[in-house]
């Protein structure tokens, strides 16, 4: 028998390796193993070693969750989490939750709530639909195009904006989605141009929306344009090159700039554990150190592994991250969302932003 099976508390670490997203994997990785390495200095999770076993979530979605279900039927998983898209989560979700705990930490669209998955990212409704409410009283923005990805979150993400738009007397004068992977936004950034859109909300993933920044910037859209994303980090920010992310608007959970003593710490924790020469740490690559400070605070207060006592705990559990002190309910962690406009390499944080009371 391996006793090494009972001596480490195993996590599938699912994070994109590979494709658009892949430029946001090494900060993922590094963010997760610094909070299994915190784990482990304060006794691990259940008096286990934590291990991550790391899985290529940049996949199609069917791959990464046929190699959960591996993992699980060989009896060398106790747990997943990490940052993917909504397609891989909802591709891992049947093979995942009904027998491990499941901690989704990417930014999503909303909604799911299912027995054993939890959640820490941001959704539309705390984080996309404020930062409209902001764009639209401050700079009187009123007609905007939708440009995202083909997929489940830039949809519905584009449905909630374009409600919430209507709602400000605003409208949506253009919108598409193109397949992930896309490079050539030329046919894009003309529709853009000739609807008179004067604000823009951008729904791409990682390289994605680099090349759509760079081309957008190169019809000199953004003298009349504003952008707003709500997926865009230092990592993407750099690839894209300061000169083309003129006016370009960004609300998240978290930043590098966020001087918060929670967040300074985490920073501080990182430089020493990996060195100047680390990647930079972005919201969606740190989202992977909250999802694992929440998976140990999850299971070490159950006792167990079982979903079902998970579950009956779990709206008693908080953690601490760079984030600040955050807990559960129903599944979901709520969090301090802040609007910030980019600047060559990294963002000036304006202001914390809430949802409306309206």
């Amino acid at each position: 028998m391996n006793s090494d099976r009972f001596d480490t508390f195993r996590v599938g670490l699912i994070f994109p390796m590979s494709g658009p997203f892949g430029l946001v994997g090494p900060s993922s990785e590094l963010s997760a193993q610094l909070a299994r390495d915190e784990l482990n200095a304060a006794a691990g999770v259940l008096g286990r070693r934590v291990e991550l076993i790391s899985i290529d979530g940049g996949r199609d979605p069917a791959a990464v969750a046929h190699e959960v279900s591996t993992l699980l039927d060989a009896g060398t998983l106790d747990a997943v989490a990490g940052m993917h898209t909504s397609a891989v989560r909802r591709a891992v979700i049947p093979v995942a939750t009904t027998r491990i705990p499941y901690v989704y930490t990417s930014l999503y669209e909303g909604g799911d709530r299912y027995p054993g998955l939890f959640i820490t990212g941001e959704t539309p409704t705390n984080q996309l639909v404020p930062a409209l409410d902001f764009l639209v009283r401050e700079f009187g923005r009123r007609r905007w195009a939708i440009v995202g990805n083909d997929y489940v979150w830039p949809r519905k993400s584009a449905t909630i904006a374009a409600a919430r738009l209507r709602e400000l007397g605003a409208s949506v004068v253009h919108a598409e989605f193109r397949p992930v992977g896309s490079t050539d936004f030329a046919t894009s950034v003309g529709a853009l141009e000739r609807s008179g859109a004067d604000g823009a909300v951008v729904l791409l993933l990682g390289d994605d929306a680099v090349y759509f920044h760079q081309q957008f910037a190169a019809a000199g859209l953004d003298v009349r344009c504003v952008r707003l994303s709500p997926l865009m980090d230092e990592n993407m920010l750099i690839a894209a090159g300061g000169e083309n992310t003129h006016g370009l608007y960004v609300a998240s959970g978290y930043f590098e700039t966020l001087a918060t003593e929670d967040s300074l710490g985490f920073s501080g924790r990182f430089a020493r554990a990996f060195g100047v020469d680390a990647p930079i740490v972005g919201a969606l690559g740190q989202s992977c150190y909250e999802g694992i400070k929440l998976l140990g605070a999850l299971v070490n207060r159950a006792g167990t592994t079982d979903v079902g006592v998970i579950e009956s705990i779990s709206d008693s559990v908080s953690f601490t991250g760079a984030r600040g002190r955050l807990s559960l309910s129903n599944g979901h962690v709520s969090q301090p969302i802040y609007l910030a406009l980019a600047g060559e390499v990294d963002f000036e944080i304006l202001s914390e932003i809430r949802p409306a009371k309206d």
